[in-house]
């Protein structure tokens, strides 16, 4: 199983890996449930609905990969513990899809920032994740989502905190193209 890439079956490095995903919709998790597996049948993702839940798993286990909502599961407070441990996570959110809440992303050491209406494209997300450092993961992502980003908040919603997405944008330019492990 596998993706198809460049006429070949390619096999997902997410395969092997293990995901747990925060979202109080149930349906959302079903939709990455089915995309995830789908492209890398070996992962083990395991689901959950609550902040309570999230924290339990989070303080017990260690997670490949964490993909949390912002909402409706404080996603903001998992991500926090989620990084003192030293997991890679992904915020994922519909209704907090905003300029600010992508910096506090970023300031807060998530490793990506999705909208939902994206969760279709979600694997190749995902592996980019465990294929890039924290920089240079977050110039790939913005490069992808650049279009996204300014046909929903308009071409000058970097506007209002220009000198931090100028630095952000000179880090991540500056480190482009570091894989892990080279």
């Amino acid at each position: 199983m596998g993706r198809r890439h460049e006429g070949m079956m390619a096999e997902s490095i997410l395969n092997g890996k293990s995901i747990l995903a925060v979202d109080d919709e149930p349906d959302v998790l079903a939709v990455l449930e089915e995309e995830i597996l789908d492209a890398a049948p070996k992962c083990k993702l395991e689901k959950v609905t609550t902040y309570r839940e999230a924290t339990q798993r989070l303080e017990s286990r260690t997670y490949d990969i964490v993909i949390l909502d912002i909402m409706g599961v404080r996603g903001f407070e998992l991500l926090n513990l989620s990084t003192k441990r030293n997991l890679t996570v992904t915020m994922l959110t519909a209704h907090a899809l905003y300029p600010q809440s992508l910096k506090r992303s970023i300031e807060m050491k998530a490793r990506a920032y999705l909208p939902k209406e994206k969760l279709g494209e979600v694997v190749p997300f995902l592996e980019d994740l465990l294929k890039y450092e924290y920089l240079p993961g977050w110039d790939r992502l913005m490069k992808k989502l650049e279009g996204y980003f300014n046909s929903r908040w308009g071409r000058l919603w970097k506007k209002s905190e220009e000198k931090f997405w100028k630095e952000f944008a000179q880090k991540t330019s500056t480190k482009r193209n570091n894989r892990k492990g080279k």
